[in-house]
C-alpha cells in the first residue's frame, strides 16, 4: 500500500505546479486524506485504510491504546 500511495502522489507532485510552499502542502495534506477516508484498497478487502483500521480495532482491541477517530491529530 505503501508503493502505490508513494506512486499515486509523485503522480500529483509531477503533473501539478505550485506556486509556493502551502499551495504544496494543502494539496499533501488533502491527498492523504483523500487516499485513507475515501479510497478503497484492494489489499484491505475493498475498504478504506481508516474503515480497515477500526475494523482492526474493533476485532483486536487489546491491540490499541487510543480509539481509532476520523479526525487528524497530534497524540501524546
Amino acid at each position: 500500500m505503501v508503493e502505490r500511495f508513494n506512486g499515486r502522489i509523485a503522480d500529483i507532485l509531477r503533473t501539478h505546479h505550485f506556486h509556493c510552499g502551502e499551495q504544496l502542502e494543502a494539496t499533501i495534506l488533502r491527498y492523504v486524506w483523500l487516499y485513507n477516508h475515501q479510497l478503497p484498497q484492494k489489499a484491505l478487502g475493498h475498504v478504506s485504510p481508516i474503515q480497515a483500521m477500526k475494523q482492526w480495532q474493533r476485532s483486536h482491541p487489546e491491540l490499541f491504546n487510543r480509539r481509532v477517530t476520523n479526525q487528524p491529530g497530534h497524540y501524546r
